[in-house]
C-alpha cells in the first residue's frame, strides 16, 4: 500500500512539473523566454532573419529540425532554429568569459505546439550573466535583441 501511495505521489509531482513548463511561462529560472508568434514557424524565422540582418548581424545557421527529422522517417511538429549574432559584440563576452561561447551566438527557436500554435523561444541575456558570470555591462548590450525578436513576431 505504501508503494502505491509513493507511486501516486510521484505521478502527481511529475504532472505538476510538466504542467509548470507550459509555453508562455517563465522557464529555466526565467532565462528562457517564450512568446507567442502570429506567424507560421517558417514565417517566424524568416521575419527574425530579416530584422537581425537589417541590424547588421550575421546568420550563422538555420536548422529545420522537423525537416531533418522527416528525412530520417520521424515525425516532428514544425521546429526551426536560427543562430545569429555579431562577432564584434559577442567576442567581447567570450573574451571576458570563454565558457559563454557554449551559449553564443544568439539563438531564436520557432516551434509549433500540439494545438498548432506557434511560439518563439530565446535565451535572455541574463543567462550569460548567471551561467557564466559575464559582467552586466557586457550582457546589457544584448537586451535590445529580445525586443527585436518579439517585434518580429507581433
Amino acid at each position: 500500500m505504501k508503494f502505491l501511495q509513493e507511486l501516486l505521489m510521484g505521478l502527481v509531482c511529475t504532472s505538476l512539473t510538466v504542467a509548470s513548463l507550459s509555453p508562455g511561462m517563465a522557464q529555466a529560472g526565467a532565462n528562457l523566454v517564450t512568446k507567442p508568434s502570429t506567424y507560421s514557424v517558417t514565417e517566424t524565422i524568416d521575419r527574425i532573419e530579416k530584422v537581425v540582418t537589417a541590424k547588421g548581424m550575421k546568420i550563422f545557421a538555420r536548422i529545420d529540425h522537423s525537416g531533418e527529422a522527416k528525412k530520417v522517417g520521424l515525425d516532428m511538429r514544425p521546429t526551426e532554429l536560427l543562430i545569429f549574432g555579431n562577432p564584434k559584440g559577442g567576442t567581447a563576452l567570450m573574451v571576458a568569459r570563454p565558457t559563454a561561447a557554449i551559449d553564443l551566438p544568439m539563438k531564436a527557436l520557432a516551434w509549433e505546439d500540439k494545438d498548432g500554435k506557434v511560439w518563439l523561444t530565446y535565451n535572455s541575456p541574463d543567462l550569460l550573466q548567471e551561467r557564466h558570470a559575464v559582467p552586466t555591462e557586457l550582457t546589457s548590450k544584448l537586451d535590445p535583441i529580445g525586443k527585436l525578436l518579439e517585434q518580429a513576431v507581433e
